[in-house]
């Protein structure tokens, strides 16, 4: 490594919920650098959410989903004596909720409602229950942990 790491740079809030963890979302579901709409979408999604659930406030029903699909543990791949092992790992604080975030924002994608808010909507509103495509991968990533569990030795 010749240079020193890239600082962190802070996020301004969100106009609407003064949150950075809003912003940062909204960064990874931007597409061509259109933010506003992104903003746009978010907002949708949020007030359906809380409409659908009939809870106040749909910003508390998406923190819960984005926490029910952070990942603890990954595997990551470690060559020992020509073989690569899978090799069981804690993650980040940082990496866990950008995972969180790319998974929720992906599988919402995926969805088959008309609109991407609607789609975003429904796919927080199953994360917060523990159920939909982002907690299943959460699930498939923590299982693919255990399952090599016995490598866990080889840790750098």
């Amino acid at each position: 490594m010749r240079k020193q790491r890239a600082k962190k740079r802070p996020l301004l809030p969100d106009p609407k919920f003064n949150d950075p963890l809003v912003t940062r979302f909204v960064n990874n579901l931007m597409y061509d650098g259109k933010k506003s709409t992104a903003f746009a979408v978010f907002y949708d999604a949020i007030a359906s959410v809380s409409e659908k659930t009939e809870r106040p406030d749909g910003l508390e029903v998406w923190k819960e989903a984005l926490t029910n699909v952070m990942p603890h543990v990954e595997v990551r791949s470690r060559r020992v004596g020509g073989a690569t092992f899978q090799i069981p790992m804690q993650i980040r604080p940082d990496r866990k909720i950008s995972m969180a975030m790319k998974w929720l924002i992906n599988y919402s994608r995926k969805r088959n409602e008309k609109t991407m808010s609607m789609r975003l909507a429904n796919e927080i509103i199953a994360a917060a229950k523990e159920e939909g495509a982002a907690v299943k991968k959460r699930m498939d990533t923590h299982k693919m942990a255990e399952a090599n569990k016995a490598f866990s030795h080889f840790r750098f």
